[in-house]
């Protein structure tokens, strides 16, 4: 545990920032800190830097002040260095690699003092001081135990409670605790429509989102006596449908819910002959093992990597490792 209050009294400026492609928890979590500092510590200078998050969040209090830094490739910063300013604190949420941070490392890495508030297996410690829980449902979870709860107010309650379903697949996944719930409850006393951002932000989908995920589905093949599901969409795909990265969330938690399926994969082309990975499992499958052996991470159900090649080669390569784990278990 970390104390919040300690931690923000002695810095005048702050900044929060969470992994790049920032999900519900990523937006829930760093926005629920910046709220609550705002609120409880109206004279420090906090700034929130993300990459844009969906406009679904934008129901989130203090999501038109987020920061989105332009990106920039690694000649481009030889040329044009950016001032960077040195944050007394600087929290880094929801991550456990510099790398993926995004923009927002240079930020990090010339913070005076860093803290990391993070629930994935997968993180070793990135900062000096570390508040890391992996059988944690959520980040967010984790930062609504750093505060006062008679100094929460609705708006922090709102960002918390997103944080929380999006991470627990509203309540679905292994990783909800009778903790998780208990806050949950308390959270919704605040009285908002907790139903509702239910909906909007997590089951709800565009014409275009239905219509890629339909296509996901009838393309994807099932193989290990039909206990894996594997589905991948394409650049020419993507194009065809007109949707971007963002429009394939809840595609690999679909395939999942596959009948007599233990293990969910899912790709989509970032750039040619690049895929990012999503993986889901059930019970048997330890996914985040596989994500980290190819150089990503995540929860032991939940995990995700990138990797260059094939989807053939890619799908064999994970495979080969899920094919280990499911034999040692017969």
């Amino acid at each position: 545990m970390i104390n919040i209050n300690e931690l923000v009294s002695g810095a005048n400026t702050i900044a929060i920032s969470a992994h790049v492609r920032p999900d519900g928890d990523a937006v829930g979590s760093t926005l629920g800190l910046y709220n609550y500092i705002k609120n409880n510590w109206p004279d420090k200078k906090v700034t929130v830097f993300l990459e844009k998050p969906e406009e679904i969040y934008s129901y989130l209090k203090g999501y038109e002040e987020i920061v989105t830094l332009e990106k920039k490739t690694a000649e481009e910063k030889l040329m044009f260095p950016a001032q960077i300013e040195s944050y007394d604190l600087f929290f880094a949420l929801d991550v456990g690699d510099v790398d993926r941070l995004g923009e927002a490392a240079a930020y990090f890495e010339a913070a005076k003092k860093t803290v990391g508030i993070d629930h994935h297996v997968s993180n070793k410690g990135l900062c000096e001081t570390n508040y890391i829980e992996a059988t944690a449902s959520s980040t967010a979870e984790l930062v609504y135990t750093t505060f006062d709860e008679d100094k929460v107010d609705v708006e922090v309650a709102k960002c918390i409670y997103t944080g929380i379903i999006h991470d627990t697949g509203v309540f679905q996944y292994s990783c909800t605790s009778k903790r998780t719930m208990e806050i949950a409850g308390k959270l919704i006393t605040y009285g908002f429509d907790f139903t509702a951002i239910i909906n909007k932000t997590f089951y709800e989908r565009t014409y275009k989102q239905n219509l890629i995920l339909g296509r996901a589905v009838m393309e994807s093949i099932r193989f290990m006596d039909k206990r894996c599901i594997a589905a991948v969409v394409d650049h020419k795909v993507m194009d065809f449908y007109g949707v971007t990265s963002a429009d394939l969330q809840g595609i690999v938690n679909q395939l999942l819910l596959t009948k007599g399926v233990e293990c969910a994969i899912f790709m989509y082309e970032s750039d040619p002959h690049t895929y990012k990975v999503s993986m889901r499992s059930g019970n048997l499958v330890d996914v985040a093992s596989i994500a980290t052996h190819f150089g990503g991470g995540g929860h032991v159900r939940a995990a995700g990597f990138t990797m260059t090649g094939t989807y053939h080669d890619i799908l064999n390569n994970v495979s080969e490792l899920i094919e280990k784990q499911l034999d040692a278990d017969k």
